[in-house]
């Protein structure tokens, strides 16, 4: 009887001791997750409804991309995106409509050169969440507003953050620095219709500097006027000492 209870109390204890294990190691890798994904750990949460199924869908991602054969581009890869990033960028300021959506084409083509495989938007975002969680929040925005665009509906600031955003990520997947000027580009037809055409001032005539005489000689020339002047008449004070009554006058 003895023998049956220390046995019973064994296995309690074991399974005790393991439902603790699994906790301890659920919550390290929640709290692993939660690092390494960040703002994206969130917002899976948000998407699933609950934590245990964001921590179950991030972990997937891992797993699928651990069977990517993720390389770094060539140099020869680099040479040839770089520059055509910065047509991109150029073609903003003229037609920025044009420009966001050749962005996200160019985008792609970067993705699968470093090996992403082709899908849709959100399978590729979700890959792209595990090396670059931070910057597929931005990637998520710009092509939102992108969407928006497509439907009139985008304004040209918001297709400028889209472009900022691109820019970001692909700064990232090139590891190449690019033009750092995008935001201080004007698109032409902003410019045409929104913004009053002001004068530049560096360009505006300054009025002739006009020359004052010094002040020596403009002394000189005040003493000399009042000098060819009539002269002042000093007005008489009358002395109360030797002023002569009438009476004595009249005497």
């Amino acid at each position: 009887m003895e023998t049956i209870t220390a046995t019973v109390l064994g296995v309690v204890v074991v399974l005790a001791l393991l439902a603790v294990a699994i906790v301890v190691l659920r919550r390290r890798r929640a709290d692993r997750l939660r690092l390494r994904f960040g703002p994206e750990y969130q917002r899976a949460v948000v998407e699933t409804g609950g934590r245990r199924k964001a921590v179950a869908e991030l972990h997937q991602r891992e797993k699928r991309v651990r069977g990517f054969a993720i390389k770094p581009l060539t140099s020869g890869e680099r040479e040839r995106y770089v520059p055509m990033w910065t047509a991109i960028q150029t073609q903003f300021v003229d037609d920025p409509k044009a420009a966001v959506a050749d962005a996200e084409q160019l985008l792609s083509e970067v993705m699968g050169s470093r090996g992403y495989p082709d899908g849709d938007f959100e399978q590729r975002s979700a890959d792209l969440s595990v090396d670059h969680p931070v910057l597929v929040q931005d990637y998520r925005t710009a092509h939102d507003i992108s969407v928006r665009d497509a439907q009139g509906e985008a304004s040209t600031e918001e297709l400028r953050q889209a472009m900022l955003g691109y820019r970001a990520l692909f700064r990232e997947l090139t590891g190449e620095p690019v033009d750092d000027n995008l935001a201080d580009r004007e698109p032409a037809a902003e410019s045409v219709i929104d913004e009053p055409i002001l004068a530049d001032e560096s360009t505006v005539d300054a009025p002739a500097p006009i020359d004052e005489p010094d002040a020596v000689e403009t002394e000189a020339s005040t003493d000399a006027a009042i000098d060819e002047s009539e002269p002042v008449v000093e007005p008489v004070i009358e002395d109360e000492s030797v002023r002569v009554p009438a009476e004595a006058v009249s005497r």
